[in-house]
């Protein structure tokens, strides 16, 4: 029989399934009473659940990361779909399939790191592809980059999202760099490809998605930072001379301002034009990621809008019937 997939699951529908835990959180209500919040969790999507009247013998039975038998039933609340479970247990990872759990890209792997390559081996300047030659030669990084998500919640968030993410925003600059002639190539390419690579490591991505204890304490900024320079002597032997100063600065730069102010997280803000343009390029993927990816995954037709996006501030319209803007007010003209 076929398992109740978490994109399956409509307000109202009662299941018995198995699921990813994530998130597990013990809470008290206004009364003081303590329940378990956590999402579920397949590679279909997750949903936020609640388990009234639990308390820490509940809590400590099972952890982040681990697969949970889950009963329960989906609920519509303000416009959102949740889960109220009845029981959860832990089930061991040797009875399940790991491959219906983990979220992945919908584009082959193979072809995004062929792209990848081509884009890479392809850049002019001697030093910058003598660069890109020694961090593709390294099999376990290229390895990590390949299945290691772009985020852990917000954005790209599955098994081979990064690589996803860093070709989308590689064939974007392609197109756009002819229009502004004062912005290197082969600089901004690379950059692309650098600025979020200290995300492998910073993330944990084996069962579920999380942060290591290096990617807490330091961020895959500054990781991203520490992996450029660490390339630098294998470089310099390929090349059989130093790394241009100047083209190391313009990189490391490039890492440490992507996120393009100092309240998202950027140490420096970009002031170079290829900084600039891929921090805008960065931007540009990740929020048309998150808005098509809330209109594509929320199920309640009941309204023409999404729910509520803290992170970007608003609703997303989905679209009123056939596609009429004034279908829900033309009787008011009338």
């Amino acid at each position: 029989m076929s398992r109740q997939s978490i994109e399956q699951l409509r307000d109202g529908d009662a299941f018995d399934e198995i699921y990813l835990a994530s998130d597990k959180q013990l809470r008290a209500n206004k009364n003081g009473n303590l329940y378990l919040q956590l999402e579920i969790r397949d590679r279909t999507g997750g949903l936020s659940a609640r388990m009234w009247n639990a308390g820490e013998s509940v809590f400590r039975t099972f952890e982040n990361g681990d697969f949970v038998r889950c009963d329960g039933k989906v609920q519509n609340y303000m416009g959102t779909l949740q889960v109220v479970l009845n029981h959860i247990e832990k089930v061991e990872h040797q009875k399940v399939e790991l491959g219906d759990f983990m979220p992945h890209t919908p584009f082959d792997i193979g072809q995004l790191t062929d792209k990848l390559r081509t884009y890479l081996l392809r850049l002019d300047s001697p030093h910058l592809r003598a660069l890109a030659e020694c961090f593709l030669m390294d099999d376990a990084l290229m390895r990590a980059f390949s299945a290691c998500p772009a985020g852990v919640k917000l954005h790209h968030a599955y098994v081979g999202g990064l690589l996803e993410h860093t070709v989308t925003m590689m064939d974007i600059a392609d197109k756009l760099v002819p229009f502004y002639p004062g912005v290197d190539r082969d600089l901004i390419l690379m950059g692309l490809f650098l600025h979020d690579i200290g995300k492998t490591r910073e993330l944990t991505y084996t069962r579920s998605f999380g942060y290591c204890d290096e990617g807490q304490l330091i961020g895959h900024i500054s990781i991203g930072v520490e992996m450029l320079v660490e390339q630098m002597p294998k470089v310099e032997e390929l090349m059989g001379e130093p790394f241009p100063r100047e083209t190391l600065i313009r990189l490391k730069h490039m890492i440490l301002s992507h996120h393009g102010t100092l309240e998202h997280g950027s140490p420096k803000v970009p002031m170079t034009p290829e900084a600039i343009l891929l921090h805008a390029i960065d931007l540009m993927d990740t929020r048309m990621h998150m808005v098509l990816r809330d209109v594509r995954e929320d199920r309640n037709n009941q309204t023409a809008w999404t729910p509520y996006n803290v992170t970007l501030g608003r609703r997303f319209y989905k679209g009123g019937p056939n596609g009429d803007l004034y279908a829900d007010t033309r009787e008011s003209y009338d």
